[in-house]
């Protein structure tokens, strides 16, 4: 075709599902969504969506995406989704139930199995692990025959393609998989229900197969279009923003809030919520929050946000002490299941309460930079950011004054366009 090949990422976030395409360049070519459902949630920390809810969406930016580019052909598609979003599914793939979400806590019962075999340094001890949500919802639905665990990248790409089942090294982690052997160890064996089966674990951007002809027909998409192995949303920001040496940081204001920063060495704290992701030849260190942007939705508008954020003054503290969480548990920098949110008192003034607010989840961040720190990190020489947090100058002073260093906007701002750099990245390595 007149344009070339186009590279395609997906990122099936906590709230919607996006899709960038970009050229051979890297150069963007169009984008489109679509939005999910909301989670549903109950007082014990369970979060749960319903899978097909993901593959409505899925397929709905792609017939989008494709209608956009007659001058270009797809050529290989790749899937960021939440880490550790997980769902049983049955030998044919179909879901057994609703997948449980990255910020579940439910699992409370099943992180003290773990915790009795599970190495200190594993990401994968805790309520909020994959492990703990196998764990759980094999107990939930106790399947009589065999089954998949599932993360939510794997799942899509198993139905994209008709392949059960290929994860990738970074959403493998907290379900387990130890990313310097390159394998599952014995002791996640040892703990796994009968009929447990676990995906083969391919590093992001390895070739799976192409998609099925009935997918090509109901997208549009060439059948021809490769499907590669994914990675999680937090990582694939970071390709995007193009973090590549050490002391480079990000952080992610979306829904929730998510801070990595490059490191030489791998480091492992479970019990402080940071694990590490193999990163070409250095390591991505982080933590995710529960807090973040989804928390200040709750009370304010894009609108609200714009006019009240003006009135702040950012060089001034509101005075205030809040811990802002959009519900019990929290996992990073202070991993307790049981953390409830502090939102009070409420001072009457919207802008005083804003101000709060956005002093809060940078304090947040700020105390997540410095755990990163004191537990071996290097300390961020600058931070880019992400999310729809990045464009508020406020909250953007706000926190510089906390981190004590500069945070720029990052370039790219999409965690699915990272995903398409590993379609482009996976189609020339085939």
């Amino acid at each position: 075709m007149r344009g070339g090949a186009a590279f395609i990422g997906i990122d099936l976030g906590t709230s919607g599902c996006r899709a960038v395409a970009i050229d051979a360049t890297a150069e963007p070519l169009a984008e489109t969504r679509a939005a999910l459902p909301d989670s549903a949630r109950s007082a014990s920390g369970r979060a749960e969506q319903n899978p097909e809810d993901w593959w409505r969406a899925l397929t709905e930016v792609l017939r989008a995406l494709v209608a956009t580019l007659p001058d270009h052909r797809p050529a290989a598609l790749a899937v960021a989704a939440t880490s550790p979003t997980l769902l049983l599914a049955d030998t044919a793939g179909d879901p057994l139930g609703p997948a449980l979400m990255y910020d579940d806590q439910s699992g409370h019962r099943a992180a003290a199995q773990i915790a009795a075999s599970a190495p200190a340094t594993s990401i994968a001890r805790g309520p909020g692990s994959g492990l703990a949500k196998l764990l759980a919802l094999h107990d939930r639905l106790a399947p009589t025959g065999p089954f998949w665990a599932l993360h939510q990248a794997d799942w899509i790409a198993a139905r994209l393609t008709g392949v059960l089942a290929a994860s990738d090294w970074h959403n493998a982690l907290k379900l387990g998989h130890d990313p310097e052997c390159a394998d599952w160890p014995d002791w996640v064996g040892a703990l796994l229900p009968p009929g447990a089966r676990l995906p083969r674990v391919l590093a992001p951007g390895t070739r799976i197969a192409p998609l099925t002809p009935a997918v090509a027909a109901t997208t549009g998409l060439p059948p021809t279009t490769q499907v590669v192995a994914g990675t999680t949303d937090s990582t694939a920001a970071a390709l995007a923003a193009g973090l590549a040496r050490p002391g480079e940081a990000l952080t992610s204001l979306g829904t929730t809030l998510v801070v990595k920063v490059v490191s030489p060495h791998r480091i492992e704290a479970p019990d402080h919520g940071v694990y590490s992701h193999r990163y070409g030849t250095h390591w991505l260190v982080g933590g995710g929050s529960n807090s973040g942007a989804g928390v200040l939705r709750r009370e304010f508008d894009d609108d609200a946000l714009v006019t009240l954020s003006a009135r702040i003054d950012p060089e001034r503290d509101s005075g205030l002490d809040y811990y802002p969480l959009p519900g019990i548990g929290e996992r990073f920098p202070r991993p307790d299941p049981h953390l409830a949110p502090r939102l009070d008192p409420h001072p009457g003034d919207p802008v005083r309460r804003l101000h709060g607010l956005l002093e809060g989840i940078a304090r947040i961040e700020a105390e997540g930079y410095a755990r990163l720190a004191e537990l071996g990190a290097p300390r961020p020489r600058h931070v880019l950011s992400i999310g729809g947090g990045a464009c508020n100058r406020t909250w953007t002073r706000i926190r510089e004054r906390l981190l004590g260093c500069t945070v720029l906007r990052a370039s790219h701002q999409q965690a699915a366009f990272g995903a398409a750099l590993l379609a482009r990245a996976g189609a020339a390595d085939g």
